[in-house]
């Protein structure tokens, strides 16, 4: 609108009509103009004075929002630190350009001033000089860009070199934090592992059985007679090794006496070798392979450690980084439950559980489910262990373990029987009735460190031919322990 304002009157000088009349209007509309537009100006600057200035991150690219969640998102980590700014003195060669350049420019000034007062010939003569000193000079410039250049190229170069040893360093001392960091960790663990399986075992070797063997072999040599096989007899069938156990290695006693060369101390070496065949049994893979999620069906009667043992191997494969869910079958007994859930708790791990008094088989179809659908690595399922009578168990046992497969078809991938060692020969029949009931894969050994009865391993594996995996021998996590065939030899005869 203003610029048609405008436009009207000076017009009227284009078109033929006389525009004298109204130049004064003219002036005075264009006056008005510039001064709504200086008010204008100022209106706005004073509005925006009053504002103050913009809020914090007003201007900035907001953080991006995780999807879903609408949290935002971490902020990336730190870019790569610019190299360190390195300034090299130039060359010699590139001063001396330098110098080259800026002589050859004073020339050409001297010569530029000599033209004014030169007559015509001598001009000419002068103007070549300049041209070609200027020439010279542009010459001598390129040569010491060029050296520059060479410098700046050297520059970055070592700058790089600094930034490469200022990494190498970070790196080293991180590595060197890390390692620190890591042998703490690991001084730490070895401070609280806990017992070992000769720790374990003590009682069983001074005690039990192994002592009156060694003070049977010990001493001075010995021809082997009967009377010193008649007390081996008595010593083997006396131990928790079983009556099947110890008269095979009577009678292994006896077929190698007949050698006349074989004296008592080898006659140990010879029982010791039997006893590492004997536990040397093929072990299968243990919390993991199957599934997934790898299931684990836990038998046994009240009162063995049952419950403490899985709570055990919860935390374990917890700190394994396992995912891992409890399934709490035992709903028998009220406190199965609670003391379940205790362990849950403290190993970090997920339970699952029924009402009091629920089917023990339907709590843990809906466990190994559970566990199917998120994404569980292990789900151990804790079980009954007390009935109104021996074959109730076993029933509800053999239910349970026919459900677990109709959960997830191949499952259970492992059957362990925790059983309680200071039961000696009563924990080999317990063994053998589970067995028979739900094939076992593996046995975990309770209470190993309270009593002298750790020979009952030999007679479990000798008659069932099912492996021991887990010696107990402490109350805490790392108490539990892998059972090492040669270690518990060694543990025994050493």
């Amino acid at each position: 609108m203003m610029l048609l304002a405008l436009q009207s009157p000076l017009g009227g000088a284009g078109d033929g009509t006389p525009a004298a009349a109204d130049s004064s209007g003219t002036v005075v509309g264009v006056l008005m103009v510039l001064g709504l537009l200086v008010f204008m100006a100022l209106v706005l600057r004073r509005v925006m004075n009053r504002r103050g200035p913009p809020p914090p991150g007003l201007g900035t690219t907001p953080r991006p929002l995780a999807p879903q969640t609408g949290v935002p998102v971490a902020a990336p980590s730190p870019p790569r630190p610019e190299a360190p700014k390195v300034t090299l003195p130039p060359s010699e060669a590139e001063a001396k350009k330098l110098a080259e350049a800026e002589a050859l420019r004073r020339q050409a000034e001297e010569t530029k001033a000599k033209l004014q007062g030169a007559d015509e010939a001598e001009k000419a003569r002068l103007r070549d000089e300049l041209e070609a000193a200027r020439k010279e000079a542009y010459r001598a410039e390129k040569a010491a860009e060029a050296e520059a250049k060479d410098r700046k190229k050297r520059e970055r170069e070592e700058a790089e070199r600094l930034r490469a040893e200022e990494e190498a360093k970070a790196k080293a001392e991180a590595e060197r934090v890390a390692a620190e960091a890591k042998a703490a960790a690991r001084a730490k663990i070895d401070a609280e592992a806990g017992q070992t399986l000769a720790h374990g075992l003590s009682k069983t070797r001074t005690e039990g059985f192994m002592a009156r063997l060694n003070s049977l072999f010990g001493g001075a040599p010995k021809a082997i007679d009967e009377k010193v096989l008649a007390e081996l007899e008595e010593v083997l069938f006396t131990a928790d090794i079983g009556v099947k156990t110890a008269s095979n290695l009577v009678e292994l006693a006896r077929e190698k006496a007949k050698s006349k060369d074989l004296g008592a101390d080898q006659l140990k070496g010879v029982i010791r070798k039997e006893v590492e065949k004997i536990v040397d049994l093929p072990r299968p893979k243990v919390l993991e392979g199957g599934g997934p999620p790898h299931v684990v069906m836990v038998v046994g009667v009240n009162g063995a450690g049952k419950t403490t043992t899985i709570g055990k191997l919860a935390a374990k494969s917890k700190l394994a980084g396992k995912k891992v869910l409890l399934g709490a079958g035992d709903t028998f007994r009220a406190a199965a439950t609670e003391q379940l859930d205790v362990w849950a708790e403290r190993a970090g791990v997920e339970i699952h559980k029924g009402t009091e008094g629920a089917d023990p088989a339907s709590v843990l179809f809906e466990a190994v489910k559970k566990g199917k659908e998120g994404g569980f690595d292990l789900v151990i399922c804790d079980t009954a262990g007390r009935l109104h009578t021996k074959a109730n168990l076993m029933e509800e046992l053999k239910k349970v373990r026919r459900v677990i497969d109709k959960a997830l078809p191949g499952a259970p991938h492992e059957v362990l029987l925790v059983l309680d060692s200071t039961n000696g020969q009563n924990a080999i029949l317990q063994a053998r009735q589970f067995h028979d009931a739900v094939a076992l894969t593996g046995i975990a050994l309770t209470k190993l460190d309270g009593t002298a009865k750790g020979g009952v391993i030999i007679g479990i594996c000798d008659e069932l031919k099912v492996p021991v995996l887990w010696a107990g021998v402490g109350e805490k996590v790392e108490d539990l322990r892998p059972f090492e065939p040669r270690e518990f030899v060694a543990a025994l005869f050493d």
